[in-house]
């Protein structure tokens, strides 16, 4: 079963397409008047929140600001990936696309494989304002859903899938144990449910360029071979090509329909 190597790096692309998501979100500080005084990019990477709080922990003296962490900043990582029953669909139900530089095959691609990718994305800050400022810039958009398009293959930029990532939990810490001289952090965990779908390998095809149906008669033993030539029970042969014959499977095309009877000729 497992012989042909294929990669079409769906989960490279799920991972990079959900932290795309937020990498672009602002915090502003305001003074007393209103008036905008600064404005942070937050920082946005893949990691868990578990790597930051032990780094802060490592620095909470502050000793060397150089080494802590900045807050507020943001992390995000893929937790979990299990099968999607509910979107399976039948395992006859494969597509194709033509080959330009080959009318007589095509490529074909196999039913997808649907799975759901669960991720978390971490809100770390040192002020409760820093944090649902960034909080509220993120759960609009999820209502309950927020679709998104992806290419599906490198070589095949047209084939597209609409990717529903949902909102699906939020939690709530503040990290504050130990002296009061000690760094104060507070988190906001965001859990995440993206639907997916996988593709196995693809392979190319012939294409059926000609259809034979053979008209008999069941009350005549069948003797012999198939062939015009036999005085069996054959009585019609229908015989359908399209026309022109090296035409393209995606253009528009008649067909040519031929008839033959034994015994009275080749064709009618």
């Amino acid at each position: 079963m497992l012989t042909q190597h294929f990669y079409h790096e769906k989960i490279r692309k799920c991972v990079a397409v959900f932290g795309t998501l937020f990498n672009n979100i602002y915090l502003l500080r305001k003074d007393s008047s209103g008036s905008v005084i600064s404005q942070i990019k937050v920082p946005l990477s893949y990691s868990p929140k578990q790597k930051f709080l032990d780094r802060i922990r490592e620095t909470e003296d502050m000793a060397d600001a150089k080494l802590a962490i900045k807050l507020p900043r943001m992390g995000f990582e893929m937790s979990s990936l299990y099968f999607d029953p509910t979107r399976q669909l039948p395992k006859t139900n494969n597509f194709s696309k033509s080959i330009v530089t080959d009318n007589n095959k095509k490529t074909k691609f196999f039913t997808s494989v649907p799975y759901i990718l669960n991720f978390q994305l971490s809100i770390l800050a040192k002020t409760n304002e820093d944090a649902v400022q960034i909080l509220e810039q993120v759960i609009p958009y999820f209502n309950p859903s927020y679709t998104i398009t992806m290419k599906q293959f490198a070589d095949y930029p047209d084939i597209v899938e609409d990717i529903p990532i949902s909102l699906i939990g939020i939690s709530f810490s503040d990290d504050y144990e130990g002296q009061l001289e000690n760094r104060r952090t507070i988190i906001y965990t965001l859990d995440f449910e993206l639907k997916t779908s996988f593709f196995g390998p693809i392979a190319d095809t012939s294409i059926i360029r000609k259809a034979i149906v053979d008209f008999r008669d069941p009350d005549v033993p069948t003797v012999g071979s198939y062939s015009l030539t036999d005085s069996d029970n054959l009585f019609e042969r229908i015989i359908i090509e399209p026309n022109p014959i090296n035409v393209s499977l995606d253009s528009d095309y008649g067909f040519t329909e031929t008839i033959l009877i034994p015994g009275q000729g080749d064709s009618i």
